[in-house]
């Protein structure tokens, strides 16, 4: 697949597939069950906007439009061709609207032999494509509808590799109350690529939220940087993407690679970016609805208000598995809460209204009023039958409909979003409540889950720019690798480079013991008999040497003092560079048991010592390196200072595929990395 640079030129090419003054669908038809059908019958829709012309092989009428028998018999040529005749055709087809100027096609045949010439064909006359393989397109605005099916026009763009997927999303936000601004299916990408979509909708007024569906991450990081200008343009994007991506199809020959899965690399990127990767459609559209209704938390500290203890409860307990969390109300909330509430309810947090909602409607608003003003919470979740009343007795319809407008202006008075959790959905209450920007669910998981996923809008966004800059890597081998981190700012034990008994000796001499004694160039030394430790003096450190070299040979052996610092924690540091998804940093519980805890966290590289810290608070050894049990606390800062260091030393040389740093020792005193490998794709 191609994936061209971003250029204005470029850019303002792709209109022809928005809004183009004339369209012609090769391969029209009558018959509803063929795309020809309902490419004709899209295309006519717009026909009060542009001339529309129909090509059948056997001429005829279709829809009460006259057809044309070939482009050539057209009087001037169509801005915009759409392509859905068999696979042998379409070269003929493109070659000969080419020759009459068309500017852009889109390729809805799939299996086509020749497509990545035809494509070049395409490019080479200064035309674009869309497809081939694709399930159409749609834009509100331009009134253009070159699909099957219909599209509701709405604030959502999609850019989907699925035409089908995209289909559902669509499908799924009309049953939702969220209609399409534009929709792409992109196919093969064979010439226009997800990257461009995306940032031509960056200038789509309609669109409010896009919805990007992948399967590859061909060019990511001009997706990466599409979607980061959509998000500085106010336009939220949402990824939903599958486990089998080919940013993550090659495991690295270091821990690290057995240790993280595809969808951690694309986490990474889009945590760096701000944007959320979607789970599912339900939730894909659960979120795209909360966003396009404002309700966005600058945070993810919650308070939860409910006429329910259970209910209360049990959203308090959902939170945690959406990464949001149900902190203590402070004083003054607490004591307002107190005095409005009856005896003996529940007023830290969750709220529980102990049936002052019953006893009088007008306590909900008060109490979620009060609640969302209190300065440590970023948003409310009032949970329980609010929502109910006017559906069981149509005599209170209008006093909710009231209620519910006073709970969105207590939200908007307090500028933080309000979410409601009620037993009843839908129907009116529900729908004044979203239509004031109060989204409203039946249950209370894909409430948090929506929640959350607005939440990774306000998250801060990382500039993962950085100069290329070589790396000091003299050749290959432990020895060299050490030299290179070193320079870059790691810290190693005192040592020296060995290889025959005499070196063996002159080093012990100026080292201080015990020592260890290692087979540079082994990747995975302790596997293979290639690391001795514990070595006391100059002579058992030449026993050593004797033994190690009469089994493994000639090579670059390294003697180093060994670490006896007490109270250590051993950790690993690792980078790798995706092919298409740029460098990630993982940072984990190290040692030869790597493996066995699996306890990692990755982002994108390069990383500052504030990101590091925070990597770090996010594992499960972070409560042995903060002291465990009357431990000392461990140099935090110096190891996150370390990993930060590792993740520039990868991003800045593109020569680097994969670092790994294992184990590296930290202690109260400081950080010490104890092997290295350095992976580059230069030829020894």
């Amino acid at each position: 697949m191609n994936s061209p640079v971003l250029t204005p030129s470029v850019q303002s090419g792709l209109s022809v597939f928005s809004d183009p003054r004339s369209v012609a669908v090769v391969g029209a038809s009558a018959n509803r069950a063929k795309w020809g059908y309902w490419l004709a019958a899209g295309a006519l829709n717009g026909a009060h906007r542009r001339d529309v012309h129909l090509v059948n092989g056997r001429g005829g009428d279709i829809l009460g439009h006259a057809c044309v028998a070939s482009l050539a018999d057209l009087d001037e040529a169509p801005e915009l061709v759409a392509l859905c005749v068999p696979g042998p055709m379409v070269g003929a087809v493109v070659d000969e609207a080419l020759a009459m100027g068309v500017r852009g096609f889109l390729g809805i045949t799939a299996g086509i032999e020749d497509e990545d010439a035809i494509a070049d064909r395409i490019r080479a006359a200064g035309a674009r494509l869309v497809g081939s393989n694709s399930l159409g397109i749609f834009d509100a605005v331009g009134e253009l509808d070159l699909s099957w099916g219909t599209f509701t026009p709405g604030s959502m763009a999609i850019v989907s590799q699925s035409g089908q997927l995209g289909s559902e999303l669509a499908r799924l936000g009309e049953i939702n109350g969220i209609g399409v601004s534009r929709f792409v299916s992109i196919g093969n990408q064979s010439d226009v690529s997800a990257a461009e979509l995306l940032a031509d909708l960056i200038d789509h007024e309609a669109t409010e939220v896009v919805v990007l569906y992948l399967e590859s991450f061909d060019g990511g990081d001009a997706v990466f940087d599409a979607v980061r200008a959509l998000r500085a343009a106010g336009k939220p994007t949402i990824l939903l993407t599958v486990g089998s991506s080919a940013a993550g199809s090659r495991l690295a020959r270091s821990h690290t690679g057995s240790l993280t899965a595809p969808t951690d690399v694309v986490d990474a990127a889009c945590r760096a970016a701000g944007i959320l990767r979607a789970d599912s459609p339900a939730e894909v559209i659960d979120v795209a609805r909360t966003l396009t209704a404002g309700a966005v938390p600058t945070g993810r500290n919650i308070v939860v208000v409910g006429d329910s203890g259970g209910q209360c409860g049990i959203a308090a307990d959902r939170a945690a598995d959406y990464g949001l969390t149900v902190p203590a109300l402070g004083e003054a909330a607490a004591a307002a809460l107190e005095a409005l509430l009856p005896a003996g309810a529940a007023v830290s947090n969750p709220v529980d209204l102990a049936g002052a909602g019953e006893a009088d409607l007008e306590n909900y608003v008060r109490a979620a009023a009060l609640a969302i003003a209190d300065p440590g919470v970023d948003a409310a979740v009032l949970t329980g039958y609010f929502g109910c009343y006017g559906a069981d007795n149509p005599d209170l319809m209008d006093t909710e409909l009231a209620l519910a407008a006073a709970l969105a202006a207590a939200a908007k008075d307090a500028g933080k979003p309000l979410y409601v959790h009620s037993m009843v959905a839908t129907g009116p209450v529900a729908d004044a409540l979203w239509a004031a920007g109060v989204p409203t669910f039946g249950t209370v998981e894909p409430l948090l889950r929506a929640l959350s996923g607005a939440a990774v809008n306000s998250a801060t966004t990382r500039d993962l720019t950085v100069a290329d800059a070589a790396a000091e890597l003299a050749g290959s081998g432990y020895w060299n690798d050490r030299a290179a981190l070193l320079a870059g700012g790691v810290a190693f034990p005192d040592g020296a480079l060995v290889t025959d008994r005499d070196a063996v000796v002159a080093a012990a001499a100026k080292l201080t013991g015990p020592l260890v004694l290692k087979a540079g160039w082994l990747e995975h030394k302790s596997e293979h008999g290639g690391v001795v430790v514990g070595l006391a003096d100059a002579d058992a450190a030449v026993a050593a040497f004797d033994e190690m070299h009469a089994r493994l040979g000639d090579g670059d052996y390294v003697l180093e003092q060994m670490d006896t610092r007490p109270d250590g924690v051993e950790m690993l540091i690792g980078c790798q560079r995706h092919p298409d998804l740029g460098v990630t940093i993982t940072v984990g519980t190290g040692g030869v048991a790597t493996e066995v805890y699996a306890d990692v966290v990755m982002e994108a590289a390069p990383v500052d010592a504030e990101t590091a810290t925070a990597m770090l608070s996010r594992l499960k050894a972070h409560k042995l390196l903060a002291g465990w049990r009357g431990k000392p606390a461990t140099d935090v800062a110096a190891l996150a200072e370390t990993v930060a260091a590792v993740s520039r030393l990868a991003a800045a040389d593109p020569r680097i595929t994969e670092v790994e740093l294992n184990p590296v020792r930290v202690t109260p005193t400081g950080v010490i990395a104890l092997d290295a490998l350095i992976v580059t794709d230069v030829a020894p």
